[in-house]
């Protein structure tokens, strides 16, 4: 018997996300961002989904490799750039969009010139203080620039904040940096996903959309996003293999974490750590089995999670469970396990079997 755990990639889902997206926007473009293997959803599942954005932004250059193999033809934004000089020969190859964040960069883009000009994204530090150059020095660099063949250059930064209550910060940011760069034409890409949904004074010229695509909130809250109707893509399902009575006193799990004070009727569930559920969760984190929803019981095992079935009498081996997707958030997930809905999707293990609806 296969083990019945899987996850189920509800492309339409991913449309309907995309068109929204759209339709908030309005007339900026969209980098539709697939990067950590499509937050976990897989590349080679959901990319064809997503054929009526106007680009992809992915980390790693074996992520755009996998784009053009597969037959994508749209601009492909590499979001770090390239992290070695043999690296360009490849990028303009395959005409791919680089970001450029540092002075390293610059000085191996003069030693391996593009015979064609290319588009380049300059990485502006805004507050993160992890890449991008700081605003002080951004004429010297446009100056660089200037010595390469180009064909669109686009300013982009990201927001250390961009909740719904960061409007301040955010215009100060952006004003901020229009202070520095309004004197050049070039195209701006400043807006994530947070920011496409509550600062469309950032939109601009491309807006960059990661978690929203997939159906989470980037504030780690679902119901900031609940009124946008943006819907979970993957679910992760499995069932019962096991039913356990216990009696008060009983204990479950490891180091007896759980510890009942009644008669309880209890699910052995496959599904654990091992499977990319986070062990370090709350005995009250939400589950549904039967269409029920109930509670984790005790410590979360490397194949296995016990349930609550005190008040759910129907319930039994087989019975279908959802560990998080379309009825359980995957955001309550996260704030239970004290991380991120973008932890939860791309730690989800090879060894679970994903369907492609």
């Amino acid at each position: 018997m296969t083990r019945p755990i899987f996850a189920v990639i509800n492309t339409n889902a991913l449309k309907h996300n995309l068109k929204l997206i759209k339709n908030i926007i309005s007339k900026s473009k969209i980098w539709s961002v697939i990067k950590a293997n499509a937050y976990g959803h897989g590349i080679k599942n959901i990319w064809k989904s997503l054929i009526q954005t106007d680009g992809f932004a992915v980390l790693t250059l074996d992520e755009a490799l996998l784009l053009r193999e597969y037959g994508c033809n749209k601009p492909i934004l590499l979001l770090e750039g390239f992290f070695n000089i043999k690296d360009l020969a490849i990028i303009y190859k395959y005409h791919l969009t680089i970001t450029i964040h540092s002075n390293w960069q610059l000085k191996m883009l003069l030693l391996n010139k593009p015979k064609y000009p290319i588009d380049i994204y300059i990485k502006i530090n805004s507050g993160m203080n992890r890449l991008g150059f700081n605003l002080k020095h951004i004429h010297s660099v446009i100056n660089i620039i200037n010595l390469i063949k180009i064909k669109n250059v686009t300013f982009m930064t990201h927001f250390a904040n961009a909740s719904k209550k960061s409007h301040n910060i955010i215009n100060y940011t952006i004003n901020y940096i229009n202070n520095y760069i309004n004197k050049y034409n070039f195209l701006r890409s400043f807006a994530n996903s947070a920011a496409v949904l509550w600062h469309p004074q950032t939109y601009y010229d491309w807006v960059r959309t990661g978690i929203i695509l997939y159906g989470a909130s980037p504030t780690g809250n679902w119901k900031d996003i609940k009124k946008n109707k943006i819907i979970p893509v993957m679910t992760l399902n499995s069932k019962i293999i096991s039913i356990q009575k216990l009696l008060p006193g009983n204990t479950v799990g490891y180091n007896y974490s759980y510890c009942t004070n009644k008669y309880r009727r209890i699910g052995i569930v496959a599904c654990g750590y091992a499977d990319g559920y986070p062990k370090n969760i709350s005995n009250n984190t939400p589950i549904l089995v039967d269409g029920h929803i109930t509670k984790i019981l005790g410590d979360v095992s490397m194949d296995m999670i016990a349930v609550d079935l005190i008040n759910i009498p129907t319930a039994n081996i087989g019975s279908k469970v959802e560990l998080w997707g379309e009825n359980i958030k995957i955001d309550d997930i996260a704030q239970s396990a004290n991380t991120i809905s973008y932890e939860l999707m791309c730690s989800l293990s090879k060894r679970v079997p994903i369907i492609i609806k």
